[in-house]
């Protein structure tokens, strides 16, 4: 039997929450710190398109075995809608599909927002990743194809209109659950006033649960390449990341001994005892010294361990 490739890269772990400039591509901007970190792998909580910039949660190593909790997690938005255009992407890189010489008053849009708070019904935009018959939306919609896209549910918590600066444009901010479409909101609002609209900038502040406070500029992990030693460049880009458990902070905590790490990491059970043994979970992780060990339940008076982590 040949010899399994050793991985190329450092096999280091943890969360670096990127603040993506505009024009740059999600999965750039994961290569590029792949890359600086010289990382074995590396990959992003949640897509980010080109012309919209803010945090971009990024799992290199064994963090990304916790990309799913993040990418279930809470979103705010800060983002404009310009109004008298709909165009083909619902932002400014589409052509105008529909125009409209009407623009709303700040009372149409105050009473329009309460219908657009909760679940709502929502269609995606034809450029997205949405896959239809194996396909993604936006190579269909590249070539010039229109596809039906079912509405879905998202969840909306908050929205709020933010500011008016002239006749033509919007100012929200928006806290949404998993899928929600800033696009299509803007779409669909615009349709609902008889204006039409689109987005004309778009931020990512928050996504659960990382703050805005964690984000680190691309130019200031880009301005470190000039280090010429490589232990100093490295330790300086290793300071950004942000311990792998950080992602799994609102499910149940267990701190545990470096002997109970090695049989969770092992694949064993153990023991949770004591007057102040955790309460029973479907979903927990343990820590050891700080550094994330396991995610499993915590049933029976055990922490049974269904992910460990090295």
């Amino acid at each position: 039997m040949g010899r399994r490739s050793k991985k190329k890269g450092r096999a280091i772990s943890g969360w670096l929450i990127l603040d993506k400039p505009v024009d740059f591509g999600s999965t750039e901007a994961v290569s590029k710190i792949r890359w600086l970190l010289k990382a074995q792998k590396a990959g992003h909580a949640g897509t980010l398109d080109p012309l919209a910039s803010g945090m971009l949660p990024i799992a290199v190593g064994d963090a990304t075995k916790t990309v799913p909790y993040v990418m279930d997690g809470r979103k705010i938005y800060r983002f404009t809608v310009c109004w008298g255009e709909e165009r083909t992407t619902d932002d400014l890189e589409g052509t105008v599909s529909q125009s409209s010489d009407l623009r709303p008053q700040e009372a149409d849009i105050l009473a329009l927002l309460p219908r657009y708070r909760g679940t709502i019904e929502q269609v995606p935009p034809q450029f997205s990743a949405i896959k239809i018959d194996g396909s993604r939306a936006y190579d269909l919609a590249r070539e010039g194809e229109r596809v039906d896209i079912p509405a879905r549910e998202v969840q909306i918590h908050r929205l709020e209109l933010v500011a008016c600066p002239d006749a033509n444009s919007a100012v929200f901010e928006i806290e949404c659950g998993k899928g929600t479409y800033v696009r299509a909101l803007a779409r669909d609002m615009g349709r609902d006033m008889g204006c039409f609209g689109h987005i004309s900038s778009l931020r990512r502040t928050y996504v659960a649960p990382f703050n805005e406070a964690d984000m680190v500029p691309l130019a200031t992990l880009v301005a470190l390449e000039s280090v010429e030693d490589d232990e100093e460049r490295l330790a300086a880009l290793d300071s950004y990341l942000i311990e792998t458990g950080e992602a799994l902070a609102f499910l149940p905590h267990v701190a545990i001994t470096d002997q109970q790490a090695q049989r969770l990491q092992r694949g064993n059970p153990i023991l949770l005892r004591g007057r102040d043994a955790p309460l029973p979970a479907d979903e927990a992780y343990a820590t050891a010294s700080g550094k994330l060990i396991a995610i499993g339940e915590i049933t029976e008076g055990e922490f049974r361990p269904r992910r460990v982590f090295a």
